[in-house]
């Protein structure tokens, strides 16, 4: 079937499932509730077939989307008899999540009595329950104690809404009318799709569509296996380290055996080290994410990065271990770390096989969520920090970008407008600039972090939890490149002593201006600083990016 479908007509249909999805990502922004999602776009959206295989998706935060494929076969193993007007719900890492907070949104889409697709929204909760604010708690050694728990649910049936499952779910949250916006959202946005697909059925039928879409997907396999065969053929090792888990346990190694031959490329990730007892361990549906992130960003930047880009690829790894977690064990921070760290180790060991592509490493995610009383209104908040976002790796292209986040991310998440933050928020960003010398030095300079000074401007003490990691290990220099300056975040509080922030902390008091002082990490370098050119130097000297008196090039 697939050979009747000619050139124009597959590339009508690509591009109208892109647009598809694009315009569910502008209904998602335009409607949600929370900060998270309306200002710092913590959602990402996609479209899968009964297979789990993705046929399209945004440019959102590419560790959702790559973990979407396990949550469609989560649900299609549940749910036998799904409806038109079904919505179903998941969240567990156990059920094809990736970590509690990520709260995902089924669609199915029928021609006629049969069910071919289904829309998906993945939006990140402020708060999804559990012991702590925000979503995630380092003191966590179950999942239980992260939040609730969201096997596959019908939250609709037949288009009915079931309300006692509603109310169970706002009860569980502490935000519970930013959470019922947010969910109608995400309803509404896969509800769009479902009407812009049916709309496609209608113009074109459903059998030519399905046909477009195998043409699109041997098309993008054809093309990424294009690529990879140009790459040097043989077998790669790399490694990453995590700080610590927060429980007395450090330098957690993730390690990466990619085989490349011809054009396929197997990953083992079976020696990374054993899991822990905290919220750094990977779910497996995570995992798989990270992997296809970290091939991702090796291949052609205009690759359709579908079912069919993928097939190329080939996963191991061992259940047990840091990358991929026995069942019960806590996983809130799996999305951030240890992802960024498998898409290092395996960035790393690719650098032997095609140099080029390797980006230096981008910065690590450390975020703090604060919980309090605005004095303003009287009423609780809970505010995520999206500002003082820390930079990108630089590449054979060029440097990184300063202040756009993290490798699990590659800029889908935005800090927003710090107006909005501090009219919505009681705060005051009374500093917020790039920290110079931040970026790790190399013929192209890695992005620049943020320095950032926070004052707290309540009339009550609020508190504060943090999660993430790389105030030790900092983004890696790539091929002679420098590594980046890691992360230093500092508590300023009158009175007393200067506290540095740990990266996995629970219930740090936060008194009314206090000031949170925020040095976000730097990315890596690429290539010899000695082959940096005098005029980039001269340009980063004139822009305050570095010191005037800073020694480069050695």
């Amino acid at each position: 079937m697939s050979s009747k479908i000619d050139p124009i007509t597959r590339s009508v249909v690509q591009h109208r499932l892109s647009s598809i999805v694009k315009e569910m990502g502008e209904a998602m922004l335009r409607t949600s509730y929370s900060q998270i999602l309306n200002s710092s776009r913590d959602f990402s959206l996609a479209i899968c077939d009964t297979s789990g295989r993705l046929i399209a998706q945004a440019d959102h935060i590419p560790v959702h989307v790559g973990a979407l494929p396990w949550a469609t076969l989560a649900v299609e193993q549940r749910f036998k008899d799904v409806k038109p007007g079904d919505v179903i719900l998941l969240n567990d890492p156990y059920h094809g999540g990736s970590h509690l907070p990520d709260l995902t949104a089924f669609v199915p889409i029928f021609d006629g009595e049969r069910r071919l697709l289904w829309t998906i929204v993945r939006a990140h909760q402020s708060d999804i329950g559990g012991a702590t604010h925000g979503g995630y708690n380092p003191a966590a050694t179950e999942i239980y104690q992260e939040g609730l728990r969201v096997p596959p649910i019908k939250l609709y049936e037949a288009g009915k809404l079931r309300d006692d499952l509603l109310d169970l779910l706002a009860l569980n949250i502490r935000n519970p009318r930013e959470f019922r916006g947010d969910l109608a959202a995400m309803v509404g946005a896969a509800h769009l799709g479902e009407r812009r697909l049916s709309r496609l059925f209608a113009e074109f039928g459903a059998p030519v569509v399905e046909a477009a879409v195998e043409t699109i997907l041997d098309a993008a396999e054809a093309q990424t296996r294009a690529v990879i065969s140009t790459w040097k053929d043989g077998v790669f090792h790399g490694e990453a380290f995590l700080d610590d888990d927060g429980h007395g346990r450090s330098d957690i190694r993730i390690a990466a055996k990619v085989t490349k031959k011809g054009s396929d490329i197997e990953i083992d990730l079976s020696d990374s080290d054993p899991q822990t007892t905290s919220f750094v361990n990977s779910s497996h549906a995570n995992m798989q994410a990270a992997v296809v992130m970290a091939f991702a960003y090796l291949i052609d930047a205009d690759i359709p990065k579908n079912a069919g880009a993928l097939r190329p690829l080939k996963v191991i790894a061992k259940q047990g271990t840091i990358v991929w977690a026995d069942p019960g064990r806590p996983v809130t921070l799996c999305t951030s770390h240890p992802s960024n760290e498998i898409v290092e180790a395996i960035v790393k060991a690719m650098s032997a096989s095609c140099p080029d592509r390797a980006m230096a490493g981008w910065s690590r995610r450390f975020r703090i969520a604060i919980q309090g009383e605005d004095p303003r209104s009287g009423r609780n908040f809970i505010w995520h920090m999206f500002q003082a976002r820390p930079g990108g790796g630089a590449s054979s292209g060029g440097d990184g970008w300063s202040s756009i986040g993290e490798w699990h991310t590659v800029g889908g998440i935005k800090f927003g407008s710090i107006e909005v933050a501090e009219v919505r928020f009681p705060l005051y960003f009374r500093h917020h600039e790039f920290r110079e010398n931040s970026g790790g030095d190399g013929k192209f300079r890695g992005g620049l972090g943020v320095a950032l000074d926070l004052v707290l401007e309540t009339a009550k003490p609020a508190r504060a939890n943090t999660a993430g990691d790389g105030v030790r290990y900092a983004p890696c220099g790539m091929l002679g490149g420098k590594d980046g300056v890691p992360h230093d975040y500092r508590l300023i509080s009158e009175g007393r002593t200067p506290r540095v922030l740990r990266t996995k902390e629970v219930g740090i008091e936060i008194r009314p201006g206090d000031c949170l002082e925020i040095r976000s990490s730097g990315g890596g370098g690429w290539g010899p600083p000695a082959e940096r050119s005098l005029d980039a130097r001269a340009r980063d000297r004139e822009q305050g990016l570095v010191a005037a008196d800073a020694k480069q090039g050695a």
